[in-house]
């Protein structure tokens, strides 16, 4: 067991967080809730390997922590105690008092529109608003997570944001290390497929919401002329089949595109005045690309150059500090793709290492969330402080 606390420890600082190895979902979520010591009236976040059967965990979770609350998702690799890990159960908890809080499952994503979606996130404000008796949205967050093979996430993402009439959002969609098969969110004692969890919060703790990603556009330019946008498939880039035509581009052989080109060579398209990377999970047999974003016909897009994941991360996790002061916690959204470019780079310890200094506890995702869009490719999440002193 690996059991790690923040702040003054236990009872002085109210957030703890702690992880597990076992690969037995049994002692690992006993591992995990001896850690977090979850009680009535407190929160408990948790991240949770794939490689745990999912009936077994929510038993197991079920049995640990009962009828306290509880959110998560599974994960393409953990980030926890001891920076990138994998194969183990990490979480947070919030002791009684440090947030104020409602949480929520939206299931059946397939067939909920936009305007249900929106409805669900302003109930749970709403919910919270009249048990507090007022919001002051400064002092408001909210944190999602989504089924990542979903492909509903731009949609949910959209609409909590929306619902929550200006309360800031951020999250990620699960993942199942690199399979695409089986991703779901956690809640109480479920792990649910096609489903979001929704928390909102209020705290008079400092946090800070951020984004970040390392990669800008170059003058190379490839448009989509043919694709299947319901299912994020790519067919055609310039006229030509798409996965040939983006090996052209890197002057690659086809036949090399794997995901470890697609971490280090993303495409990356403008929404207003921003830009957003748009990253390819991976080649169909029929030569097509698959998205972790949506996509469309007609989209111009431009492939990236990427910038020094460290120092980026550095002036991300500092602007964090400046921020909130003394981080004891940072809720951490990092893109399976910049997991996959820290093992090409042999630079997984040293990022690790830099989270766990800050206090990260979060996973590797099939996609972010950010202020009501889908993002890939970023690093994104919540830095929490110590509590704000009135003047």
């Amino acid at each position: 067991m690996s059991v790690h606390l923040v702040g003054d420890g236990r009872a002085a600082s109210g957030i703890r967080i702690g992880s597990s190895r076992s690969l037995d979902p049994q002692e690992a979520s006993r591992e995990l809730a001896a850690a977090l010591m979850p009680v009535e009236g407190g929160l408990s976040i948790v991240f949770a390997s794939s490689r745990y059967a999912p009936e077994a965990l929510a038993a197991s979770l079920h049995a640990a922590f009962g009828d306290t609350p509880l959110v998560g998702c599974t994960t393409a690799g953990e980030i926890g105690p001891d920076g990138y890990q994998d194969g183990s159960l990490i979480g947070a908890c919030f002791a009684p008092g440090e947030i104020d809080f409602e949480i929520g499952l939206l299931e059946d994503l397939t067939n909920t529109d936009a305007k249900s979606m929106a409805l669900f996130a302003q109930a749970l404000r709403s919910k919270l608003q009249a048990r507090l008796g007022g919001l002051e949205n400064q002092r408001c967050f909210a944190f999602m997570l989504v089924d990542g093979l979903s492909s509903r996430e731009e949609c949910v993402a959209r609409a909590f944001h929306d619902g929550l009439g200006g309360i800031p959002l951020t999250g990620g969609s699960a993942g199942d290390e690199l399979s695409f098969i089986d991703t779901r969110v956690i809640f109480r004692g479920r792990l649910v497929r096609d489903a979001a969890v929704l928390l909102m919060a209020s705290t008079e703790r400092a946090f800070s919401l951020f984004k970040t990603q390392h990669f800008s556009p170059t003058e190379t330019r490839l448009v989509v002329t043919d694709a299947v946008p319901e299912k994020r498939i790519v067919t055609e880039i310039n006229g030509c089949p798409a996965a040939p035509e983006y090996a052209r581009a890197l002057g690659i052989d086809p036949s090399t595109l794997s995901p470890d080109v697609f971490a280090a060579h993303p495409v990356v398209v403008r929404i207003g005045n921003s830009d957003f990377v748009r990253s390819i999970q991976r080649v169909n047999p029929d030569g097509s690309l698959s998205f972790f974003c949506a996509i469309d016909r007609g989209i111009v897009f431009r492939m990236a150059r990427g910038e020094d994941i460290v120092a980026n991360l550095e002036t991300t996790l500092a602007n964090a500090t400046e921020a909130v002061g003394e981080v004891e916690l940072i809720l951490g959204c990092d893109c399976i793709l910049r997991l996959l470019e820290c093992r090409a780079l042999n630079i997984v310890d040293t990022v690790g290492a830099r989270m766990a200094t800050s206090r990260v506890i979060g996973f590797n995702t099939f996609g972010e969330q950010y202020r009501g869009m889908h993002i890939n490719q970023t690093f994104t999440g919540i830095a929490f402080g110590g509590r704000v002193t009135a003047p």
